[in-house]
């Protein structure tokens, strides 16, 4: 098998850990999911970004450090896949929209100390959905602390993640336009994704159409 290490990333909303879930119920192996509600600081900082944005994005860096370093060392070699709904770049990606330039210089040092030891993924998919669908999917999903986001901040984060994706050189990236599908109520998509993850790609980002 050629992707063993598969993240599922996208903006807020976009369906990842949904995509996750089913990945790996359809094919097995260990997954790995974010455990971003216990931050204590996620509520505080959508009532008071600029007040708490520094020890959300630190709070962050160092949960996920320590849950991808705990769940990598205790994965059973026996399994196959692991899925993830999450990569350590993305403390990276968010810290950019959420921070000023001092606090960045700052943040960036501890981040680039710690990603040299985290394992690198053989696949990011990356499910893209614009600002409209993703304001609407968390509506439905009702979390209080989210339903002030506005859609500029999802425009913003979105930019981020695609400047990087264009200028990093370590793994392969699929984009995947999400607006028209619906993996949860259409089942059969998983085989589409199935077929992906089969496949070996060349480092860099690749556009994919589904259907």
């Amino acid at each position: 098998m050629t992707n063993n290490y598969i993240i599922i990333e996208g903006n807020i909303g976009s369906g990842k850990t949904s995509l996750a879930k089913l990945l790996s119920e359809k094919l097995g192996g260990k997954l790995m999911l974010e455990e971003f509600e216990e931050n204590p600081f996620l509520k505080k900082f959508y009532k008071d970004p600029s007040r708490y944005a520094f020890q959300l994005e630190l709070s962050f860096l160092a949960e996920r450090f320590q849950q991808i370093q705990t769940e990598i060392q205790n994965r059973d070699l026996f399994q196959e896949f692991m899925f993830s709904d999450y990569m350590i770049e993305k403390c990276l990606i968010f810290s950019k929209n959420n921070l000023d330039d001092q606090s960045i210089q700052l943040y960036r040092k501890l981040y680039d100390i710690i990603q040299k030891s985290i394992p690198k993924p053989d696949l990011i998919i990356y499910l893209h959905k614009d600002s409209k669908h993703l304001l609407s999917n968390i509506g439905k999903r009702a979390r209080d602390y989210e339903q002030d986001i506005k859609a500029e901040y999802l425009e913003d984060i979105y930019n981020n993640y695609i400047t990087y994706f264009k200028q990093q050189n370590q793994y392969p990236v699929l984009f995947i336009n999400t607006n028209e599908i619906d993996f949860v109520e259409d089942p059969t998509l998983i085989e589409y994704f199935v077929e992906l993850i089969n496949k070996p790609f060349k480092i860099g980002l690749h556009p994919i159409n589904l259907r």
